[in-house]
């Protein structure tokens, strides 16, 4: 029968266990709804902390990992409203894009751009959509404003310097190394520190300070951004790839009058997708007019998504690491 037809995906058994290649039934849609033939999967720190039980969503294992696929509609669930088979979709997916096929809300399902390959696609969602989040609806960051942005060459921070640029800031990237430096460059930063040499907070000092903090990284570079904020300025924490959550000295946000706001992009979905949803509308626009340029430093086939996953943990990577599911577009 149909439903007993077996499909490829990759995932874990058990929180803590490593993941692997398996097979699974294909699934069938339920009542709101799509089947999605996946093309690509875009990868995320979330994964890891994923397999390990400690991201903040914990769907119970077995579970196939990948938060961001890209494919096409293959069928819709029973009574339900959606775009037809056949087109080719993004899906923001808590998991289950690391798989042949998959199902997913149908309206998490947004059409993409007809100029958009599957491999900038796999790349775009998360990375683009926290960022724009992050610095229109949260930092309210306007022209002329100074964007410091933390982690400046990978996933997140390439986006980041990339839209502060096209929302008119001056733009200090941090990053480790030359070569991602250059990465950041590439992605329109006016002002580059190297992690490894410089002092953060003497280099943004001399700068002039900054008006708003991008830090997915958290830790040490945290609390050197943090002295380096200017009065009124704003801090967006989008994650602690560091490994340490910072302690905030309250007593100096007084002082200075800084504000910290939190972003998980994720969870919008639970109490505000328009948020999502018009956010994504505006950076599609973007990509279709050629004003934005996803940067994917690796690729991988579904079988070597172990090998990706490392490339991502080692921190090997520029930008984005894709597993391909499908070769061709």
């Amino acid at each position: 029968m149909y439903g007993e037809e077996r499909v490829k995906a990759f995932g874990i058994d058990a929180f803590g266990t490593a993941p692997g290649l398996r097979e699974e039934v294909l699934p069938e849609p339920a009542e709101g709804q799509a089947r999605i033939r996946i093309a690509a999967c875009g990868l995320n720190f979330a994964d890891l902390l994923m397999i390990d039980g400690k991201y903040q969503e914990r769907p119970d294992p077995p579970l196939t990992l990948g938060m961001e696929p890209v494919g096409w509609i293959d069928k819709l669930g029973p009574d339900t409203a959606g775009p037809p088979p056949g087109t080719r979709v993004a899906v923001y997916a808590n998991s289950g894009g690391l798989a042949e096929y998959g199902c997913f809300p149908v309206a998490r399902c947004v059409p993409l751009p007809d100029n958009m390959p599957f491999n900038d696609a796999a790349a775009f969602q998360i990375t683009y959509g926290t960022s724009h989040v992050a610095l229109d609806h949260k930092a309210r960051l306007q022209p002329g404003e100074t964007l410091l942005v933390l982690g400046a060459a990978g996933g997140v921070g390439l986006t980041a310097v990339e839209i502060g640029k096209r929302m008119g800031a001056r733009v200090i990237a941090c990053a480790r190394g030359a070569g991602k430096l250059s990465a950041a460059k590439e992605a329109g930063a006016d002002h580059l520190i190297d992690s490894d040499t410089d002092d953060l907070r003497d280099a943004v000092n001399a700068l002039g300070g900054a008006d708003v903090v991008y830090d997915p990284v958290g830790g040490d570079q945290f609390d050197a951004a943090f002295r380096a904020t200017r009065p009124d300025g704003r801090i967006v924490a989008i994650g602690f790839a560091s490994g340490t959550v910072p302690k905030i000295p309250a007593n100096h946000l007084l002082v200075k009058n800084i504000s910290v706001l939190g972003l998980y992009w994720g969870g919008y979905l639970k109490f505000r997708p328009e948020i999502l949803t018009d956010s994504l509308s505006t950076l599609f626009s973007w990509y279709a007019d050629g004003g934005l340029r996803p940067h994917v430093s690796h690729t991988f086939p579904l079988e070597k998504a172990g090998d990706a996953l490392a490339t991502l943990r080692e921190r090997k990577s520029t930008g984005k690491v894709v597993v391909r599911v499908v070769e061709d577009e």
